[in-house]
């Protein structure tokens, strides 16, 4: 970090574990119940919150919720500018997406352009009856006409800020930081 860069915390952990419970509530209540729910992670942090939301889902219905990863490496519209991206594993559940509400997880909704490389890599897999979307942080800049169903914090920030999610998992600390 430079000199002139700051860095505060704006989630710790147990703003994350309140944010995750609270959003996999509403899933459910907007749901009607876990039938029909499959919940898939955008790579990296996105799985691991994929992960963490099936588990909520399923303790608090009392029924396993189908989850995996959904890679949009392919389909990003910014390979050109970023072409050492790796792709990682996209892996659905077994029964598939089609005809399911298929909730996508992502950790920060910026611009909308992941999600919409997520909503055509879906397009490749099958047809959902539905496609929802959780976000840990949402932090405005939309470039495309995308909005999460599902939203942990809302994080007003200027473009030239960086948000940053850290969990336990993949960064050995969990925090949402913003950094100017």
């Amino acid at each position: 970090m430079s000199e002139n860069e700051s860095t505060r915390t704006v989630m710790h952990s147990a703003d994350i574990a309140r944010a995750l419970t609270r959003i996999s509530h509403e899933i459910l209540e907007s749901n009607k119940g876990p039938d029909g729910l499959v919940v898939l992670g955008i790579p990296t942090r996105g799985v691991t919150l994929a992960e963490r939301v099936g588990g909520l889902l399923a303790d608090i219905s009392g029924q396993a919720v189908p989850v995996g990863a959904l890679d949009v490496t392919m389909y990003r519209d910014d390979l050109h500018r970023n072409p050492t991206r790796t792709p990682r594993p996209t892996a659905i559940p077994d029964g598939g997406i089609d005809g399911k509400t298929v909730v996508l997880v992502d950790d920060v909704l910026f611009s909308g352009r992941s999600i919409r490389a997520a909503l055509d890599a879906l397009n490749d897999i099958g047809r959902p009856a539905a496609v929802r979307l959780a976000i840990l942080v949402d932090r405005g800049h939309r470039e495309l006409p995308i909005r999460p169903d599902f939203v942990g914090k809302n994080l007003p920030s200027a473009r030239s800020e960086r948000v940053n999610v850290h969990l336990a998992e993949t960064d050995g600390i969990e925090e949402v930081t913003i950094a100017s």
